[in-house]
């Protein structure tokens, strides 16, 4: 699929799935699938004071992290979920509609960027975590949430297999922490989300790559 294509692709997937995805956001945010995606930002992120959520959806996330006391810039590719976004928006609370490939920000302009179940969504992942790079100032950090094995949303990705062009990158989250360690990002953070009621028995005993495999979600949190 040629880039124009896979951009207007997932363009008009996230455009028809505004409403749908704005009606549930809370939930998961608060007590669902990303209710500790907020916590473990903080734990490893707390001395930063800008940050970028880049993939912001409707912008609840965002706002939990303008809770927390940062100052927030949103940005999706969705221009309706940026429209729905805009109605949080306050002092030191902000969204723009922008494209992870090309990000509209200045180098170093953000101590920390936090982008959950989004880079999957781009054509070129290392492309992605370049232009991540770019804005994040000096020892900036770096929050990554990637789909796990176990997620719904990597059914995206099935007609692949098919031949056919998809719009989902089915990268696992030990791809992802060695693009990020070939980069010479350091790992100071992961966490592991499951489906909701589900968490396995003895998972404290098992290694990272088998927690990452039993995964809905992997949080990353890096240091440049």
């Amino acid at each position: 699929m040629k880039s124009s294509e896979w951009h207007t692709s997932a363009k008009t997937r996230w455009e028809d799935n505004a409403d749908h995805w704005h009606s549930k956001s809370v939930e998961m945010w608060t007590t669902g699938s990303r209710k500790a995606v907020i916590p473990f930002f903080h734990d490893h992120a707390g001395k930063a004071r800008t940050v970028a959520d880049l993939g912001c959806g409707d912008g609840y996330g965002s706002y939990l992290l303008y809770e927390k006391g940062y100052w927030v810039t949103g940005m999706d590719f969705s221009r309706n979920m940026i429209e729905l976004a805009k109605e949080q928006e306050r002092e030191n609370l902000s969204f723009i509609q922008g494209d992870l490939n090309s990000l509209p920000f200045k180098d170093g302009q953000f101590d920390a960027v936090m982008a959950i179940n989004s880079v999957e969504w781009t054509e070129d992942p290392l492309h992605t975590l370049n232009e991540i790079e770019r804005i994040v100032g000096e020892a900036g950090f770096i929050c990554i949430g990637l789909l796990g094995p176990t997620a719904h949303p990597r059914e995206n990705a099935y007609p692949r297999l098919q031949g056919k062009e998809v719009i989902c990158n089915t990268m696992m989250p030990w791809e992802l922490e060695k693009l990020a360690q070939d980069k010479g990002w350091k790992k100071v953070g992961e966490d592991y989300i499951y489906k909701k009621g589900v968490k396995p028995t003895h998972i404290d005993d098992l290694s990272n790559e088998l927690k990452q495999a039993l995964t809905f979600t992997t949080l990353f949190m890096f240091q440049k």
